[in-house]
């Protein structure tokens, strides 16, 4: 079997996430993934995985694999990207994130709207906890909760200015136990390690980071891999067996 390449976009959010735009249905999620190109996405909310299985299911029926994914917010303020394999690992996460997510309710004038959507973009329900603060839970507590689900730690953009390890700690640590380490688009791999060599042993990916419909699959990854599965994913990761990531 030959390595193919697969386009990624693994930072996706939907009209659950309160910066999300209300075009951000799972439908056209799926529909615009499709128009561009990309064989695979993540649905990554802020501190929720509820907008996950109903997106699945839709790839399905268009033929584009979706991961399960949310992006958590630690105690430093710092977002990870947090991928998991099957449902029972999203829904026991789906429990730890209600468990360690203040119960400050949301101003929807302030924040945004944090609906729940059917496959018809009917409202179903609606978040009443403020999705995009920060866990009581740091950045060591979360990897070993992640890894003991099964799941995959990324941290988030880690070059931004806000809400990255780089913002919130001063850099990114050397001894990070990380799958791999997210970049923006502002940005590429090749310039960021001319500023941070020491982070070379990691993987890196791009994704669009999406909170509005035109920016899906703006920012991706070429995944070079067997298949578009997650055990394929977390290979690639690694760089087993000639498994790689380009166009970051």
């Amino acid at each position: 079997m030959d390595l193919r390449c697969y386009k990624a976009d693994l930072h996706i959010h939907t009209v659950l996430s309160p910066c999300g735009d209300l075009e951000m249905s799972p439908i056209n999620i799926v529909l615009k993934a499709k128009e561009r190109g990309l064989d695979i996405i993540a649905i990554a909310d802020h501190n929720s995985t509820r907008q996950v299985a109903v997106t699945q299911e839709l790839g399905r029926q268009y033929g584009l694999v979706v991961l399960a994914a949310a992006e958590v917010t630690t105690k430093e303020e710092a977002h990870v990207l947090a991928f998991f394999e099957d449902d029972g690992q999203r829904t026991e996460f789906q429990h730890f994130l209600e468990t360690h997510l203040p119960k400050i309710a949301n101003n929807e004038d302030r924040f945004g709207y944090q609906l729940i959507v059917d496959a018809n973009e009917e409202i179903v329900g609606e978040e009443p906890y403020l999705l995009i603060n920060a866990l009581d839970v740091d950045l060591d507590g979360l990897y070993d909760v992640v890894h003991g689900i099964g799941g995959l730690f990324v941290p988030a953009h880690v070059n931004k200015p806000s809400t990255s390890l780089t913002s919130q700690l001063g850099f990114v640590p050397p001894d990070l136990r990380a799958d791999a380490l997210e970049l923006s688009r502002h940005t590429t791999k090749e310039a960021f390690l001319k500023k941070n060599a020491y982070l070379k042993r990691f993987a890196f990916l791009k994704s669009s980071d999406a909170h509005q419909i035109d920016a899906v699959g703006e920012s991706y990854s070429v995944l070079h891999m067997y298949a578009p599965s997650f055990s394929e994913f977390r290979k690639t990761l690694r760089g087993e067996d000639g498994r790689y990531i380009d166009g970051v």
